[in-house]
């Protein structure tokens, strides 16, 4: 199971060097998705929410059209910890489907 403690800068930078595309952005893991059309982002969207339920870890998220932005960090540790860095993981293996 992840870490709910907070993670350091160091421990975060790590973490995206294996994360292509997040970015640490206003101290929350952050990624644009793009999709080819709505279809498929309201799918992803949905997928996601999946994991997100079996995790008890909820995004904070937009979709217009076929983009979908994700900030995750735990807000009852006031940044991000493993759980963040394991659903990142999970939403890009979503992606990769």
């Amino acid at each position: 199971m992840p870490d709910r403690r907070k993670l350091s800068e160091h421990q975060i930078k790590t973490a995206l060097k294996k994360l292509k595309g997040w970015s640490l952005r206003g101290g929350k893991l952050h990624k644009e998705f793009t999709f080819g059309d709505f279809i498929g982002a309201f799918g992803f969207m949905t997928s996601a929410a999946l994991v997100a339920q079996t995790l008890n870890h909820h995004p904070e998220w937009s979709n217009v059209y076929n983009r979908v932005v994700i900030d995750l960090s735990t807000h009852s540790e006031g940044g991000v910890t493993g759980y963040d860095i394991e659903f990142a993981r999970k939403l890009e293996k979503i992606r990769g489907r």
